[in-house]
């Protein structure tokens, strides 16, 4: 799978100005050059952040950024869960048996499916 690119804010300026004018999510992806998805994505996360175009013109870049990809909830900087303790993680492992699925299931509690 190839390495996720951010797109420039030039590029989202005008992925919005072209959706805005109704040029499909199709051309849109061929002028930019960028995955049909990445265009379905990005105009969804406009959408819920309530931009259309034509942007405010007091919006700047770093505003346009954070009501795209900021996180609700999550500060940033911040981690939902603790980091693991990697070197017990590294000695538990090269136990026989002892796969990374068996230590995700015992330290989260998810091991009964069935229940």
């Amino acid at each position: 799978m190839p390495a996720k690119r951010r797109l420039t804010m030039r590029q989202l300026r005008q992925m919005l100005r072209l959706a805005g004018s109704g040029t499909s999510f199709r051309e849109i992806a061929v002028v930019l050059g960028v995955a049909r998805s990445t265009v379905q994505d990005n105009l969804k996360r406009a959408a819920l952040a309530g931009l259309t175009w034509p942007l405010p013109g007091e919006l700047t870049d770093d505003a346009l950024e954070h009501r795209l990809f900021a996180r609700a909830g999550v500060k940033q900087g911040q981690r939902r869960r603790k980091e693991p303790d990697w070197a017990e993680l590294s000695i538990e492992l090269k136990k026989p048996g002892v796969t990374l699925l068996i230590l995700w299931e015992e330290r989260t509690g998810s091991g009964n499916l069935h229940s």
